[in-house]
């Protein structure tokens, strides 16, 4: 029998733990780079509009907003991915959104006097929550604490008139909505721009002085500068109302004497609940408002509010349509919009729905008119 040479023994040894080793190390380096390749196929930090890195599912199919603001966005984006309103859908509202989103549930928000139901959120556990705002310190504090009472992320995104193109880019990059979402941004863009372009000929002297009537009465309003008057800033009208600005839902309160006082050219009408034609039946109806130049020429117009408002409350990308119906009422000789025809193409490309000739002629029916 031959014997072993030692020396040979000792190699083969060595070379066999060694061989032992490195598989070892292959396979642990090969599992810890398959979980960490699943950790990261999961999340992604993003960098939202007010600048805070946020970690979101890298696969977003559940979304809730923290007010209509972003609700309405959302329904226009993507509403399959949409599971909830931010308050109970009247039958105007209903009769313009597609059936299968109508009954989804009312989660309430955090918004004005609105308090969420996160017990019924936290079942239905959305991915992420949208907050879309004016990116204030107020609303990202808000943000957090939100993130922070759920454990969901929140997103926040800005909600300014001439940003909303840029807002809906945002939100398809973050939800995988790219083509959906470019298609209503070049609208936003192109109805902002071209709005933004014809408005430098209005010359100063001109520009019609408007007064915005809301509350349930006509005696709240907001100033030039608020969210809520953007629209009427944007199309070159002059806001009478020289009032403080107050945060949040705004609404400062005025008198009638102060209204005389500014004497506007144009009143617009909103009442913020209950009877929509509340505030544009008084102002028409009651002898006290009859004294103004806006009366007496009949230019008083009630905002079309079907399915949401065009002007305000919320202040979301609703306004876009609202940016041309008001440029043409206030300057019909610079903005000349076919606005039936703009109301069909933007209720299809924002509400999925297709509006009708009688339709349109109901939601225009004291928002029309000519200055006499």
């Amino acid at each position: 029998m031959l014997k072993q040479n030692p020396t040979v023994k000792l190699m083969v040894l060595c070379l066999t733990i060694a061989l032992i080793t490195v598989t070892l190390t292959a396979c642990g380096t090969q599992q810890a780079k398959t979980n960490a390749g699943g950790s990261a196929a999961e999340t992604r930090t993003i960098v939202d509009q007010a600048g805070r890195s946020v970690t979101v599912p890298v696969k977003i199919n559940k979304v809730f907003s923290t007010s209509p603001v972003g609700m309405i966005m959302m329904y226009s984006l993507a509403p399959e991915k949409l599971v909830g309103w931010n308050y109970e859908l009247t039958p105007d509202n209903k009769k313009y959104i597609l059936p299968k989103y109508q009954n989804l549930p009312n989660l309430g928000g955090w918004y004005a006097n609105t308090s969420c139901n996160t017990e019924e959120l936290l079942k239905i556990h959305p991915d992420v929550i949208i907050s879309i705002g004016d990116l204030s310190a107020t609303t990202i504090s808000q943000a957090e604490n939100i993130q922070n009472q759920t454990g969901i992320p929140v997103v926040a995104v800005n909600n300014e008139l001439t940003k909303i193109d840029q807002t809906f880019e945002f939100l398809g990059d973050l939800l995988g909505e790219k083509d959906r979402a470019g298609e209503l941004a070049a609208y936003c863009r192109q109805s902002v721009n071209d709005v933004a372009e014809k408005a430098k000929q209005i010359p100063q002297e001109k520009r019609v002085r408007v007064y915005y009537a809301e509350g349930s009465t006509g005696l709240e309003t907001d100033p030039k500068g608020s969210q809520h008057t953007q629209v009427l800033d944007f199309v070159g009208g002059v806001n009478v109302a020289d009032v403080p600005m107050k945060g949040g839902m705004g609404l400062s309160t005025v008198s009638l004497e102060q209204i005389l006082a500014w004497d506007p050219d144009v009143i617009l009408t909103w009442t913020m609940a209950g009877d929509e034609a509340a505030v544009y039946r008084i102002v028409t109806t009651d002898p006290k408002w009859a004294k103004l130049k806006a009366s007496k020429d009949g230019r008083v117009y009630e905002i079309p509010n079907s399915p949401f408002n065009w002007f305000d409350r919320p202040p979301s990308s609703n306004r876009i349509i609202g940016v041309k119906w008001l440029a043409n009422l206030l300057y019909p000789d610079i903005f000349k919009y076919d606005i039936k025809a703009e109301m069909k193409d933007f209720y299809a490309k924002f509400y999925h729905y297709n509006l009708t000739d009688q339709e349109v002629e109901a939601i225009l029916a004291r928002a029309g008119g000519k200055p006499k």
